[in-house]
Order: structure tokens, then sequence, then C-alpha cells
């Protein structure tokens, strides 16, 4: 038929590669933070976990844009994520600061690697999860901290330390309690803000004071990229408690008053 659409012609199998090349730039960089942190590269190792991050935002906006999601990437993501923002930086916490308890015996030794233990596993637990409840919770939201954002929070304070010439060994009695809270909050049923409603693509419109505020944004972290960082992250990790206890006081003052009328 002469006044039919023009047949697209079949779409390249190879462009299923892209997504998950970033997967796998992302599970590298996880890699090789736990490399650098062997090698006593903390700060190397603390960036690359942010690598990963950076890396692990774009497999699934690049599959988005170029209709190529899969249920293979979906599980390789996981897996990858598993290594940069649980096995990673609950190493990199370990060999920078954790392992110094051994000094204090071997009950103190055993805490600091139950420490990292209870990060990594709460990180596999909250990745499990998600992947659990994909299509029946609020998009615009994460049921407990995203094991992302809690990896930053710990590089941060890795990577702020060691720029200001604080050793991990100072921080030993801290670093337990930094690793088990953040490890606890990923499986907790705080809701975080996820971003993902804000007008980011699709063509919609991004108000004129978001540009400016990235800007700043920008110009801050070329300034002070830790410290930036950690604060950001930090403020972010209290959110979570913030939002969820706010909105049930809010919900209990509404049935109260409903209740008196």
């Amino acid at each position: 038929m002469s006044g039919s659409a023009p047949i697209p012609p079949p779409r390249h199998r190879g462009i299923y590669l892209l997504p998950n090349l970033f997967t796998t730039g992302a599970m590298f960089a996880g890699f090789y933070a736990i490399l650098a942190s062997i090698g006593g590269r903390f700060e190397d190792a603390a960036i690359a976990v942010f690598i990963a991050a950076l890396l692990d935002g774009m497999d699934g906006r690049i599959a988005r844009l170029t209709g190529t999601q899969s249920e293979f990437g979906v599980q390789y993501d996981s897996l990858s994520d598993l290594v940069s923002f649980g096995l990673a930086p609950a190493l990199v916490m370990y060999t920078w600061s954790l392992a110094t308890l051994r000094e204090f015996g071997p009950l103190w030794g055993k805490l600091g690697w139950a420490a990292a233990f209870i990060y990594a596993a709460c990180a596999a637990l909250r990745l499990a999860r998600f992947n659990t409840q994909v299509g029946v919770v609020d998009k615009r939201y994460f049921q407990g901290l995203a094991s992302p954002a809690a990896a930053a929070v710990c590089m941060s304070f890795v990577w702020s330390m060691e720029r200001f010439q604080v050793s991990g060994a100072e921080l030993c009695f801290i670093t337990p309690w930094i690793a088990v809270v953040t490890g606890l909050l990923m499986v907790s049923r705080f809701r975080y803000f996820s971003f993902k409603s804000l007008p980011l693509g699709n063509g919609q419109r991004v108000p004129f004071r978001w540009i400016v505020a990235a800007l700043l944004l920008l110009v801050l972290l070329y300034l002070d990229p830790p410290r930036v960082l950690l604060a950001g992250f930090v403020v972010y990790l209290l959110s979570g408690p913030v939002l969820t206890l706010w909105g049930r006081a809010a919900h209990r003052r509404r049935a109260r008053h409903g209740g008196d009328a």
C-alpha cells in the first residue's frame, strides 16, 4: 500500500550492549575501589565509588532512551550495584579504619569486620527488596536509603578525612557507627525522595531557578568536592527519618481532627 507508513529497519542487536557496557564500567569502578583500598589509596577508592554511581545512573537512562531495557539488564545492574555500593564501600571502610580495631584485642577486631559485614549484608538485602517491589511502590520515593546514596555517605566521609589528613585509625571508634547506621537505614522503612518525578528529561521544562542552583552546586563541587558531597548526602540521609516521621505526625493530626469533627 502506497499510503502506509514506512516500516523502520530492524534495530541492530548490538545496541543492547550499550547500557550493559555502562553497567560493566560501574562494576569495574567498584572493583578498582577495592584494589585501591588494599593498596592504601583511599582517596582514589572513594572517587572510584562515585564514578561507579555516575555510571550506574547513566545505564538505565540510556536503556530507556534507546529502548533496550531487558530483564537481563535489570539483574546485571543489581549485581553490579552489590559490588560497587555494597562490597566496595564495606571493604574500603574496613581497610581504611575498621581493621585498626584489631590492635585493641580480638573482640574489637571482630567488631570491625562485623560492622563492615552488616553494611554489605544490608546493601544486598536492600537490592533484593527493591527488585521485588519495582512494580508495587510509589516511584517518587525509595523505601529505605538507596545503596548508591549510602555508599556516597561513607565514601565522602573517607574522602573528606583523607583530604584533611585525618587517618582512619584515629576514627576507628566512629567508623563502625557510620557503617552500621547507613546499613540499617538501607533496610529501614523510612521514605526517601527518589528524584524520579523531577522534570529532567522527556522535553519537560525546567524552572530557571533550578539552573541557577545547579550552577552554584557545580561551583561548590569544584571548590571542595569531598566536603560538599559529604554535607549533601548527610542531609539526604537525615531527610528519610524526618520526612517519614513528619508525615506520620501530620497523618495523626488529620485523623484526630477528623475524629473530633
